[in-house]
């Protein structure tokens, strides 16, 4: 019996050696030599500060930036920690709202937000503008809900509303290798080149 004991302690100190430390260091090296940006965050420096992610949405609510897709995340309440309260984009706390199409908070919370963006049956809101993603930290939204916030931005800037557009057409990424998702618009990006063009 304490042979088989011997064998199996063996084994398990093996194995965590091999999967809990060997493996993962080799992994970490390896993504680090191969993809050194992913494996340090995607993170996109601008003046000698880190100003984000280009894998993590961010709330922007001024007029004068595109918004991201609403997010569900949550984080916890300061005044009582047994409880929790909206966060968006919290990455300690990747999240959906967990809401069905049948949920009466769901719907209200909806029609809401098409209120507040001025939608209407002659003039529908993107989808994405309206509904969370699986994570709440989305970065990317769609084209159209790019195209649907042009007007507001440009008026906002003082830019024509063409030359905001362009800058969405510049900043629109293709399916990946042609075929994978959907065309997409990073907005971190996007209010990045936005904040870059010269002062009027």
């Amino acid at each position: 019996m304490l042979r088989h004991f011997r064998a199996s302690l063996v084994i398990l100190l093996t194995m965590t050696v091999l999967l809990g430390l060997v493996y993962p260091m080799v992994m970490t090296g390896a993504s680090r030599v191969v993809f050194p940006n992913q494996a340090s965050g995607s993170l996109i420096v601008r003046d000698g500060k880190i100003v984000g992610s280009s894998l993590i949405g961010q709330n922007f609510a001024a007029d004068r930036y595109f918004q991201g897709r609403p997010s569900a995340t949550t984080g916890a309440d300061p005044n009582d920690a047994t409880k929790s309260v909206p966060a968006p984009y919290n990455a300690a706390n990747s999240a959906g709202s967990n809401l069905g199409p049948t949920s009466k908070a769901l719907v209200e919370r909806v029609q809401e937000d098409v209120g507040k963006l001025g939608g209407s049956k002659d003039k529908p809101v993107p989808g994405d503008l309206v509904t969370t993603s699986g994570s709440g930290l989305d970065p990317h939204i769609s084209p159209a809900a790019a195209a649907w916030q042009v007007a507001r931005v440009a008026k906002a800037r003082n830019l024509s509303e063409a030359d905001v557009q362009r800058l969405v057409a510049q900043y629109t990424e293709g399916r990946v290798w042609g075929v994978l998702g959907e065309p997409r618009v990073n907005v971190l990006n996007l209010n990045l080149a936005l904040d870059a063009l010269p002062k009027r």
